[in-house]
């Protein structure tokens, strides 16, 4: 009875943070939706218009099927044991959805602050290709990790819970420690801490010049240096959450970390994109760069019109 109990206590805490989980993914779109409409659907698409639809859609697809399925144990298991069978495999499979996708999803992110980098520092190519041949190893450390930790069933497994007879749901059960975890983000930290390095080198540089000229920095770089700042503190939380996952955890700290990773980062990466095209739209701009249309004003060289744009401010 006790195991009973512990059981229907985890399967509470799951269904609950599924809840959770489902209302603030729509939430957040519902709020998003109107500045979408309005920067993405009524606008020229650029590449970080597919970005941004990328992260959003399939993010969101990520958070619900992870909110249905194993870590909120919304899918109940009928009595037939035929059936039974065939869904416990679709549940495994969709666990493995869920980490391969979760890897796919922060590789879109690491992408978008490349892009941004590419267009911060002027379209510079030597800088785009020192980017990409070093996000190329932490790319297959994902497939990498994916492969090791998640896919294994000596590391992880999915096993039946039993909570009557006619009611049963998939669970994850770790069998490794998380110090594999813990090493294989070290490198993934490292990568994020150079590209938040360069962004603030850039800012610098900017803040600098502008100083110079007795001009206003730009808002729109300083976001664009803060979205950097952001997604690296979002990432190294997310790398320490997930290495904590594979330690003895009580249910209900699992479960928030799960409701963290399910949540965060489907909800923050598209808001700062959003933010970004907001920013300058509130902006006053005279350039415009054709290449990068959401990198309007600051890609383009200052002229005398900047100059007195800004002091007027």
């Amino acid at each position: 009875m006790p195991e009973l109990d512990e059981y229907l206590y985890a399967l509470a805490w799951n269904n609950n943070t599924s809840v959770v989980v489902i209302t603030l993914i729509f939430y957040e779109y519902v709020l998003q939706f109107e500045k979408e409409v309005t920067f993405v659907w009524e606008r020229q698409w650029s590449m970080m218009t597919y970005l941004y639809l990328a992260v959003r859609y399939f993010g969101m697809l990520i958070a619900i099927i992870s909110a249905c399925s194993l870590g909120g144990g919304l899918f109940y298991m009928p009595e037939a044991l035929s059936v039974y069978q065939i869904q416990l495999k679709l549940g495994y499979g969709m666990f493995l959805f869920i980490q391969w996708s979760l890897s796919v999803y922060f590789c879109l992110g690491e992408v978008i602050l490349i892009w941004r980098l590419y267009a911060l520092y002027n379209q510079s190519k030597p800088v785009l290709y020192v980017l990409l041949v070093l996000f190329i190893p932490i790319v297959a450390l994902y497939i990498a990790v994916d492969i090791y930790l998640w896919s294994r069933p000596s590391a992880i497994s999915i096993q039946e819970v039993i909570i009557t007879p006619n009611i049963k749901y998939c669970a994850a059960f770790f069998h490794i420690g998380p110090m594999p975890a813990i090493y294989t983000s070290i490198p993934v930290i490292c990568y994020d801490i150079f590209l938040v390095v360069l962004a603030i080198a850039a800012l610098g540089k900017h803040l600098k010049e502008r100083k110079e000229l007795r001009m206003k920095p730009n808002t729109y770089v300083v976001v664009i240096v803060q979205y950097h700042v952001i997604y690296f503190v979002l990432n190294l939380a997310n790398q320490i959450f997930m290495a904590i996952l594979w330690a003895n955890l009580s249910t209900a700290v699992m479960n928030l970390l799960l409701m963290f990773n399910d949540t965060a980062p489907f909800i923050i990466v598209p808001r700062l994109i959003i933010s970004i095209w907001e920013a300058h739209a509130n902006d006053n701009c005279v350039h415009v760069s054709t290449t990068f249309e959401d990198c309007l004003c600051w890609t383009s060289p200052p002229t005398l019109e900047d100059h007195e744009l800004d002091s007027r401010e």
